[in-house]
């Protein structure tokens, strides 16, 4: 499966604009940018990620959804008459966010980028297993929340996107010294 700049190695810089690396709190001199390798495995591990989308007039449409990391990009999907979907369909740039709710410690995690669908059976059940094997008995077991998502993929009862990053951000925090990463794939 290829999607358009998937697995990219993008350069790193740590934006000092908004990191504390210039700052005069304790520890701010030792700030460095977060290495792409960390926040890739973060992405692997996170559940849930929030997509921010645009509507045909402009307004943005922000709503979390289920997604995986998989051959350098994000992969979600939607139902197709959602807002997301119609929103995908009339203009394809999105974000996605992940992250945890603590103002001292933590990484949260912003990607840029363009959303393609994904139509190709060998490309959908590379996205089923890469979903399974990441959510589990959520999906496998018939009691799982998302059960028969796979079915539903294969079927085009829903359309699955994948969004490989263009630019990707993370945010970090470490007992008062915050870092602000970028990544220019």
């Amino acid at each position: 499966m290829q999607v358009q700049g998937a697995g990219q190695r993008p350069t790193t810089e740590l934006d000092a604009r908004y990191s504390s690396a210039l700052g005069t709190r304790p520890g701010a001199a030792d700030v460095t940018a977060t290495e792409w390798g960390e926040a890739r495995q973060r992405l692997e591990s996170a559940e849930i990620f929030w997509v921010s989308t645009v509507r045909s007039d402009g307004r943005p449409h922000v709503t979390p959804v289920i997604a995986v990391w998989h051959a350098g990009a994000v992969y979600f999907s939607t139902g197709l008459r959602e807002q997301k979907a119609r929103n995908l369909a009339h203009d394809g740039r999105c974000a996605l966010t992940t992250g945890n709710n603590s103002l001292t410690e933590g990484l949260d995690l912003v990607i840029e980028g363009e959303a393609e669908r994904v139509t190709g059976p060998a490309a959908l059940e590379e996205v089923i297993a890469a979903y399974e094997a990441k959510y589990g008995s959520h999906i496998t077991s018939p009691e799982g929340t998302f059960h028969g998502i796979g079915d539903a993929f294969r079927r085009g009862d829903v359309a699955v996107f994948a969004v490989a990053p263009a630019t990707a951000y993370g945010f970090g925090r470490d007992d008062g010294v915050y870092s602000h990463t970028r990544w220019t794939f």
